[in-house]
């Protein structure tokens, strides 16, 4: 399997699994014409979409490519059955799509809904995590994104988390001001701020990396714990707590 993807909107990520038959899975469309004009140049034959959840920046490209493409099957959480979706899954489901096995995962917090798609070694996680950060929670549901962020960790090193924003140098801004000593995250910081520069993607990223830099990742960490003057004796959800409320109000921060 082949992964690419292509920017939208302002910093959304449109991902694209294809084989050397050319048949081709897109996850996230939240627009339709340049997903439609890549899929003509690479003269690819979707055979299926895979949503995350049903926030429109993900979701509002489908009706216009099943248009062109009636034969795609729409794969997608409860919440987004309104978006055109004729197959509904949940976690713990297995798709069997390219001649490969898709795991369905439960990712909550985001979204109520929210759902993950694991295709050895990809990891779409839609909005849940970012790399150097994670999604906004909905409505306090801090338990649940906990929880998410947690499942995604467990994974394999050499996953390859295919997030769809490109937060990354926001997220290390704050990771830079949350812990102004960690030299990782200094250097990472300088690494994709070249690449943004010249305007190439800080994404796909690997969870072995993400525990180094994403700092949701670490919050078993004393060193967090002191840079960020709280009592040891927190537990990993009550920092991940105020680690995401310092996040919401940061200056800079993407609305993620």
């Amino acid at each position: 399997m082949i992964l690419e993807n292509i920017s939208i909107l302002s910093d959304n990520y449109v991902w694209f699994l294809y084989d050397t038959n050319n048949f081709c899975i897109i996850i996230d469309p939240g627009l339709s014409e340049p997903i439609i004009e890549k899929i003509k140049k690479k003269k690819w034959n979707p055979v299926a979409i895979l949503l995350t959840h049903s926030h429109s920046d993900h979701t509002e490209g489908v009706s216009e490519i099943i248009q062109n493409y009636p034969s795609v099957t729409i794969f997608g959480p409860k919440e987004t059955r309104k978006n055109s979706v004729n197959r509904i899954v949940s976690g713990g489901e297995k798709l069997f799509l390219l001649n490969k096995t898709v795991y369905v995962l439960p990712t909550p917090g985001h979204t109520l809904g929210h759902v993950s798609y694991y295709m050895k070694p990809y990891f779409f996680c839609g909005d849940t995590l970012f790399s150097g950060g994670c999604g906004r929670v909905y409505k306090e549901r801090y338990l649940e994104m906990y929880n998410s962020i947690k499942l995604i960790s467990s994974f394999p090193d050499n996953t390859m988390l295919c997030c769809s924003h490109e937060y990354t140098l926001s997220n290390l801004s704050f990771a830079k001001f949350i812990l102004p000593e960690d030299n990782m995250i200094k250097i990472y910081y300088k690494k994709i701020k070249k690449l943004r520069y010249l305007n190439k993607s800080s994404l796909p990223c690997y969870i072995f990396f993400e525990k180094k830099i994403n700092l949701f990742l670490r919050t078993d960490e004393k060193i967090l714990k002191k840079f960020m003057g709280l009592k040891n004796s927190l537990t990993d959800l009550e920092v991940f707590i105020q680690l995401r409320l310092r996040k919401n109000y940061f200056i800079g921060a993407k609305r993620d």
